[in-house]
């Protein structure tokens, strides 16, 4: 796999920078491109799953974009130390019921030495919402990139 800028150790600038980049590639909602920023030996938790190896993580991706539709995330720094980074992020999609739904949650990322990640740990709670509630379309414009997403 070839490195991922930036490498840590992170300061406030490239942890930034590695929390955009997290977020623009989940908002493709490609599992093998998202894919590509982990180790071939990552291991995840994500809710209740538990994953280990990029084909894993590529199997969790796919069946999670079928089923959450219209998916689209914000991501934002929380701390940063060494080789880890903690995110607070909330996303919104629809089920095919055409049930909105927004989704917070906290994820804690470590990185090996090339800038991939070799650890995810993310709990996240789901919050059923109106059509017209929605604040979350699409990836973030480039005036939008960096501003805090909401509490709520």
């Amino acid at each position: 796999m070839p490195p991922r800028p930036p490498f840590p150790p992170f300061d406030e600038a490239s942890a930034r920078q590695k929390v955009q980049a997290a977020e623009d590639a989940w908002n493709t909602r490609d599992p093998e491109r998202v894919a590509l920023a982990y180790t071939e030996d990552s291991v995840w938790r994500n809710r209740d799953t538990f994953l280990a190896g990029r084909e894993e993580i590529i199997a969790f991706l796919r069946q999670k974009w079928a089923r959450e539709l219209d998916y689209a995330l914000r991501k934002e720094l929380w701390s940063y130390d060494g080789n880890r980074i903690a995110v607070r992020f909330q996303y919104e999609c629809r089920d095919a019921a055409g049930q909105w739904w927004r989704s917070y949650g906290n994820e804690l990322w470590e990185f090996d030495e090339e800038g991939l990640m070799r650890r995810r740990e993310a709990g996240i709670h789901d919050v059923a919402i109106t059509e017209a509630e929605r604040r979350i379309f699409g990836p973030r414009q480039e005036e939008e990139k960096g501003r805090p997403i909401p509490f709520r």
